[in-house]
């Protein structure tokens, strides 16, 4: 996968003088899959102008939108007007679509990073073209921290904690015993412990943290993860812990849940849109 901050080569120098200007910036074309809690803040973002390396050219959505800032479509027919695909809409449109969206030619953002933790799905995704694949942290920091310490060797121990609401985490295959005490708890209650490969195929909306920071470490199976269900968690929060020669590291960070749908962290639409910066070269910030 490719670091949507990872520096492009630096330009020719230009020369100074009144008369020189810097050169012009083709604008992406914009693709949104999702109009949800996500989808919605960067899509109006897009509209907004706020990017201006990038402009909302299609909205894709299984839902009838009614009023949005751009036009609403399929994927095939997103593929013929855009260049930049944004998938805000979980896991099962990168299975689906991934390969066909770079083998178009367009560029793909992914925020649903538990996809990547399949195997067979990543190689495919790196193995297509002539577009290529980006993902955004999301709602988890210290990821550059953490590919610069894997350069120099691998980890002996990754360890994640993520703890949210009981509602939040509930899912199909959850036996009646775990849900009652889900339901009942009057404190932290662990809900499953695996690996960064497991977790997220068990809670595809609420723990893609699991996967960014696998492919971080650049190995799933390395990072031991807990999902903890705590009534009192009116802020999501995810710890994670690593330990290796180079030295120990613990980031532990607390989000409010977006209202709407409190799987999401009101922050990850804005960390989706300091990716689209970075991909269409917006100027004014330090990456």
């Amino acid at each position: 996968m490719t670091a949507p901050s990872s520096p492009a080569a630096p330009a020719p120098a230009r020369p100074a003088g009144p008369l020189s200007a810097a050169p012009a910036r083709a604008v992406r074309r914009v693709g949104l899959v999702g109009w949800g809690a996500i989808g919605r803040v960067v899509g109006h973002s897009l509209a907004e102008g706020d990017l201006p390396g990038a402009e909302l050219t299609r909205i894709v959505d299984n839902r009838p939108l009614g009023d949005v800032p751009a036009p609403q479509c399929g994927v095939e027919d997103a593929l013929d007007s855009c260049d930049l695909i944004v998938e805000a809409a979980g896991q099962a449109v990168i299975r689906e679509w991934g390969t066909r969206v770079l083998a178009s030619g367009a560029d793909l953002l992914i925020t649903s990073t538990g996809a990547l933790t399949d195997p067979d799905l990543t190689r495919r995704l790196l193995d297509a073209g002539p577009g290529r694949v980006y993902f955004t942290g999301g709602a988890v920091g210290g990821l550059d921290l953490l590919q610069a310490v894997r350069a120099l060797g691998p980890l002996d121990e990754v360890r994640l904690t993520t703890t949210k609401l009981p509602g939040t985490l509930e899912q199909p295959w959850m036996d009646a015993e775990l849900l009652r005490r889900m339901r009942t708890a009057t404190g932290p209650v662990e809900v499953m412990r695996g690996t960064a490969r497991e977790v997220p195929a068990k809670f595809p909306r609420s723990t893609n943290v699991a996967a960014s920071v696998a492919l971080a470490v650049g190995d799933p199976d390395r990072v031991a993860v807990s999902v903890v269900a705590d009534p009192a968690a009116t802020l999501t929060r995810h710890v994670i812990e690593a330990r290796g020669a180079m030295g120990d590291y613990r980031f532990d960070v607390r989000h409010r849940p977006d209202p709407g749908n409190p799987a999401t962290s009101q922050v990850v639409p804005h960390a989706v849109l300091r990716s689209l910066a970075a991909l269409t070269g917006r100027t004014g910030q330090i990456l």
